[in-house]
Parts: C-alpha cells; sequence; structure tokens
C-alpha cells in the first residue's frame, strides 16, 4: 500500500518536471499559438478530474443524508474556492501582476513566473492526497485504479506546466540546467501539499466529502480564473477550446476506464 501511494503522490510532480526537461530538447520559447494549446488541454483535464475524481465521490459519500447529500459537497466546493482566492490575493504572479491585480511586489519576473504555476499545483497535489488518503483510511468510494487515473491525468497536464515555467526562462538568457530546476521546483508543491492533505484526512477522516470538495473547488477557481483567460486572450482562442475538449474527454476516459 506504501509504495502504491507514495507512487501516486510522484507521479504529478514527475509530469512536471519531464515537462520542464523539454528545454533541453526545445529552442527558443514557445509560441504563443502551442501555448494556448497546452493550456487548454490543461484546463480541459483539471474540470474533468474535479467532477469525475473528486464532485462525483463526493456526491456519492453523503448519501445517507437524502436530500441534503449535496451539502458537503456545496460547501466544501466554496471554501476550495475561498482558499484559492486568498491565495490569489496573497501570492505575487504573473497573471495577477499582468491584470494589475494583487499585492504589489518587487519580486522578478523569473519568481513571478514559478510562483504563478505553483500556485496552480496546489489544488492538484491537495487533490490526489484526499483520493489516497482514502485509500489509506480503507474506504471504498474510490478504488486504487481511479486514484492512479487522477494522478496520471494531473501529470499528463502539468507536463506542459513544467514546459510553460522553463521555456520562457531559456528565451531570456538563463542556462538550461537553471531553468529544469525552476520548473522542477514549481511542481514541488504538488507532493508537499498531497502530504499535508493526507495527514490531515487522518485527523478528520469523515470530512473526506468536504475534503473531495474542497479539492474540486480549488481547482476550478484554477481553471476560471487563470487557464481559460490565458487560453482565450488574442486570436486563435477555438485551439484553446478544441484542445480544452480534448483534454477533458481523455480524464473522463481515464476515470472511467481505470476507476
Amino acid at each position: 500500500m506504501v509504495p502504491q501511494v507514495i507512487t501516486g503522490i510522484l507521479i504529478p510532480f514527475a509530469g512536471t518536471s519531464l515537462g520542464a526537461a523539454m528545454v533541453f530538447f526545445l529552442k527558443g520559447e514557445i509560441s504563443r499559438r502551442l501555448q494556448r494549446i497546452l493550456t487548454g488541454f490543461a484546463a480541459g483535464v483539471m474540470v474533468a478530474a474535479s467532477f469525475w475524481s473528486l464532485l462525483e465521490p463526493s456526491l456519492e459519500s453523503s448519501e445517507s443524508m437524502g436530500r441534503l447529500s449535496f451539502v458537503p459537497a456545496a460547501v466544501g466546493f466554496l471554501i476550495g474556492i475561498g482558499f484559492l482566492l486568498v491565495l490569489d490575493m496573497v501570492t505575487p504572479h504573473m497573471h495577477m501582476n499582468k491584470e494589475g491585480e494583487g499585492p504589489s511586489s518587487g519580486l522578478k519576473r523569473t519568481t513571478k513566473l514559478i510562483l504563478a504555476v505553483t500556485l496552480h499545483n496546489i489544488p492538484e497535489g491537495m487533490a490526489v492526497g484526499v483520493v489516497y488518503a482514502n485509500i489509506i483510511a480503507g474506504g471504498s468510494l474510490i478504488s486504487t485504479a481511479g486514484a492512479l487515473a487522477l494522478a496520471i491525468g494531473i501529470a499528463v497536464q502539468n507536463f506542459p506546466e513544467g514546459a510553460i515555467v522553463s521555456m520562457p526562462l531559456r528565451g531570456e538568457g538563463m542556462p538550461k540546467g537553471k531553468t529544469f530546476w525552476y520548473g522542477v521546483l514549481s511542481g514541488a508543491v504538488e507532493p508537499v501539499a498531497a502530504v499535508i492533505t493526507i495527514f490531515a484526512f487522518s485527523m478528520v477522516s469523515a470530512a473526506l466529502p468536504y475534503m473531495l470538495a474542497f479539492a474540486a473547488g480549488a481547482m476550478i477557481y484554477v481553471v476560471v480564473e487563470e487557464l481559460i483567460p490565458e487560453m482565450s486572450e488574442g486570436g486563435h482562442s477555438n485551439l484553446g477550446t478544441i484542445a480544452f475538449s480534448f483534454g477533458f474527454v481523455l480524464m473522463m476516459i481515464l476515470d472511467v476506464a481505470l476507476g
């Protein structure tokens, strides 16, 4: 059981690291069109994972409440949205500062870019952590295969995020090795968030439906606040929409087929 949990927690982190490694194989920056496609794909995966892997199990685990079974999912979802909203407000990063929002900061562009992707990765780590916490506790709501499907899906969408961190930094003249490690660093928060979530669950196991929905709300916040605007900005926004569709379908297939 322990090796399976450790592997599941590290899979999304590996996706980010492999994406960051693209700096050794690609030349120049990622084109705006490709970045839009990758962002749309990541958004689709996150939306599908939020529903199929998190919200649906949250609702199922509360069926004993009858007509009020929606309460844990609704409350957890909104708290998750609020949690990321607070993080978004207090953490200076590229998207917020580009729009003239968020706290003023003298941080370098490099640091803001890393913080932006790190902020995206927190809810993803929490999502993986809560499903594996349920497995550790012996819960039958989410199977080991279903948890693995979520981890793989998040790793797939983390791949472009790792590249989106490392490639622009390389374009600014930073050495390849250094940009790779910055990309890896941006994904390191995921296993940390997963472990913290597992420990939190061990203390309040009855809060499973709330924690599942909390992770879903946090992920949806990132999609709506960050990814959708980025994939729709400028021309060729239809490419981002198409990529979103493929990402959604891929995650749905993984969850249903493996879950």
